[in-house]
């Protein structure tokens, strides 16, 4: 659908464009005949690959960035402060959201919008692959990039778009989509939304959105969040549909497997076995995530064994168990995990890969709010490694919350004193968990920020203790 209306942006402008759902953006933007043009605070690959596709872009922040420009797209990091916002208003230019410019791009689609606490990118992902296995070559933007094609957004040829809907900042709400999914529903981004109930009023609001467009909605029955607003939902009326293993479930997940190298279960749907599936990824979270998909797929009107046979092809997405290398007999992961049932998702998926080996890991936290309303949570959810290194709470620009620190998180965490590192400069977080690292084991950086580029010191390091 290469005809789809540029909305009138004519020349744009993209503040934050190295960010996951930016980077998307302006690729589609491009793909569409738009003329791109961004800026970020630093440099990084995914700059350059925009750059590739003829995206001027600038590091740092000036107004004049919008000489010649005819609309500003933010990132929701960009404060309404910025001289290029205040610019862009004194000369009258059309100002957009990340969200409104998504929902723009979604229009005269068959959208489906993936939301949920945890999940989203791989879900998303998910769906994005087998479609594509399926023949339909969607168009999708996604949090991260895909394995198989290296991109976080594609602009298909196809009639569906498939996008990640964020909901830490109530974007998820403005986009058009007639299918949809939601994960799991738990407290966080309570910095923007002030209240649990308040959270969860969205996820409803975001539910009947859909389903008054006629619409449906697959959601996780395993997980209470979900399980509460899909019960509600269907006393309303709307079409919902509920995956898991409760033997409620449309789609069930049966017989389950556990392996190095994935799950398998069996499918049952309304009572009728159809197959058994494959999922190439590890730990259970991603077993049920493959079944959100599938389940997805099936609503769009994919063939059974279609998308049964398209999700064994999905191998992850990056900074989601993201194998970085070897060295020395010992396997470096990276994963965006950054809430207490992330990381305790992600380190019992480490122990069904580990074998006899250890898990070690490196954790440093993302913002202050978090910190301060999970701090033992993440203790506990720390304490399924064998042995913990805690950064300090990567929080730029904010105002610190006293007790809201990695020192604080350290005491919660019940291992072993000696299992326990707390350590405030960066540089040396690398050499405590390569020094402690034995052949078999697996080290494992996680959380939201830049700690995945620890993961190439610590082989670099384990490669220089193997040859010395």
């Amino acid at each position: 659908m290469s005809d789809v209306p540029r909305a009138g942006l004519g020349r744009v402008h993209i503040m934050g464009l190295g960010g996951a759902g930016m980077s998307g953006i302006a690729r589609i933007l491009v793909a569409r005949g738009v003329d791109v043009s961004g800026c970020d605070a630093k440099d990084s690959r995914r700059l350059s690959a925009l750059r590739a596709l003829g995206v001027h872009s600038d590091i740092g922040h000036s107004a004049d960035h919008l000489d010649g420009v005819d609309s500003l797209i933010l990132s929701t990091a960009i404060p309404d402060t910025s001289s290029e916002v205040a610019a862009a208003r004194d000369r009258g230019m059309s100002i957009l959201s990340r969200a409104d410019t998504l929902a723009a791009l979604m229009g005269g689609y068959d959208g489906v919008a993936v939301a949920g606490t945890h999940g989203k990118t791989t879900t998303t992902s998910m769906i994005t692959v087998v479609l594509q296995h399926c023949g339909l070559d969607p168009t999708f933007v996604i949090g991260s990039e895909l394995n198989e094609t290296g991109a976080n957004a594609h602009q298909g040829s196809g009639t569906v778009f498939v996008a990640e809907a964020d909901e830490s900042d109530g974007s998820f709400l403005a986009l058009p989509a007639t299918a949809g999914i939601i994960t799991n529903i738990e407290p966080d981004h309570l910095n923007f939304w002030g209240s649990v109930d308040a959270l969860e009023g969205a996820f409803a609001d975001f539910v009947r959105g859909i389903c008054s467009r006629g619409g449906f909605v697959v959601m996780c029955g395993d997980d209470p969040g979900a399980r509460r607003l899909a019960e509600s939902g269907r006393a309303a009326g709307q079409d919902i549909r509920t995956y898991g293993t409760d033997p409620g479930a449309d789609f069930r997940m049966v017989d389950p497997v556990a392996g190095e190298r994935g799950w398998s279960f069996e499918l049952v749907h309304d009572g009728v076995r159809l197959g058994r599936v494959s999922v190439a990824v590890p730990g259970r979270h991603n077993a049920l995530n493959a079944l959100g998909a599938i389940a997805v797929c099936l609503g769009l009107g994919c063939p059974a064994g279609e998308v049964l046979e398209g999700i064994t092809t999905f191998s992850g997405t990056r900074r989601r168990f993201d194998y970085r290398g070897s060295a020395g007999g010992v396997r470096v992961y990276d994963d965006y995990a950054h809430h207490p049932t992330e990381i305790a998702a992600t380190l019992r998926a480490a122990r069904e890969v580990v074998g006899s080996g250890r898990v070690i890991v490196a954790f440093q936290a993302h913002h202050y709010y978090r910190t301060a309303m999970f701090v033992r949570e993440f203790g506990e959810a720390l304490g399924l490694a064998d042995v913990a290194v805690v950064l300090e709470v990567y929080a730029p620009g904010e105002t610190p919350i006293p007790g809201a620190s990695g020192q604080t998180m350290a005491t919660h965490i019940p291992l072993d004193p000696d299992s326990v590192i707390f350590e405030p400069s960066w540089s040396a977080v690398a050499r405590h968990l390569a020094e402690r690292a034995r052949p078999g084991d697996i080290v494992m950086t996680l959380g939201a920020g830049d700690i995945g580029m620890l993961a190439v010191e610590v082989l670099e390091l384990l490669r220089g203790s193997d040859s010395a």
